[in-house]
């Protein structure tokens, strides 16, 4: 009696064994499933990334608020006829000086 509980021990522990540690056991669908969850997350983030570089397409596309705009932040441009003032800060190290230099 005592061997065949044994035989019927390690039949199931067998049995088990792919579905716990096998090619489609449970973990690793578990892990399967922690992949895909993170990859959600990613093409989400990627599909608010990408509707924001559309609708900047579009704009730039059929307006020429967007052009000008951009002409005159990240290239320095100015329209023609159009005067530009430059005001320079005083550097930080300079001010203190200037203030102990007046009694």
């Amino acid at each position: 009696m005592r061997t065949l509980s044994i035989v019927f021990a390690t039949l199931i522990i067998l049995l088990q064994y792919p579905l716990w540690l096998g090619k489609g056991g449970w973990l690793r669908v578990w892990e399967i499933d922690r992949q895909v969850t993170a990859q959600k997350d990613s093409n989400a983030r990627l599909r608010v990334r990408n509707a924001a570089m559309d609708a900047e397409v579009r704009d730039l596309k059929q307006g020429y608020d967007a052009i000008e705009e951009r002409a005159r932040y990240e290239l320095g441009m100015i329209k023609q006829d159009e005067i530009f003032f430059q005001i320079l800060d005083k550097p930080a190290a300079a001010a203190p000086a200037e203030a102990a230099a007046k009694p």
